[in-house]
């Protein structure tokens, strides 16, 4: 089968989802930091069971806060995407796994599919329409171009 070459489509699909997870993210940052407050958030995640929760949910609101705004912008987008992805992945497999795959109930289908956009941003990169993409030009194809 022949592959159809279409930069301009890969670039509007990278910025989609870019921007899209980015504001997932981010609104779950907000809400930890400003909703359910860090104590609350602190409380939650002990509840849980995450080890370390008066730790790992400050860590986990910055990191969703800021990452998200750096992937919305498209600013230090592999390093935010890959850290939000391991982040997403700790969290399937700490509490999420255990449940199933319905968010209803618990499960892992949200956070699955925010660590697997979060890893496909950080392998694909953010595309020309980014800061990085303003920064650093064609240079942010440079692992795309290794995997195709």
């Amino acid at each position: 089968m022949a592959t159809i070459h279409r930069p301009a489509l890969a670039d509007a699909a990278r910025t989609i989802l870019r921007v899209a997870l980015g504001a997932v993210f981010f609104a779950h940052g907000w809400q930890k930091f400003f909703e359910f407050t860090i104590p609350g958030a602190q409380g939650a995640f002990a509840q849980m069971g995450v080890p370390g929760a008066q730790f790992a949910a400050p860590m986990a609101a910055g990191l969703e806060l800021a990452g998200g705004a750096l992937l919305i912008v498209g600013l230090l987008t592999r390093v935010a995407g890959a850290l939000l992805a391991v982040e997403m992945l700790s969290a399937l497999f700490l509490v999420h796994v255990s449940a199933g795959m319905f968010v209803e109930k618990g499960g892992m289908e949200l956070v699955l599919v925010l660590a697997a956009g979060a890893a496909a941003v950080a392998l694909v990169g953010p595309g020309r329409a980014s800061v990085d993409g303003l920064i650093f030009g064609r240079r942010t194809d440079r692992w795309a171009a290794l995997a195709a």
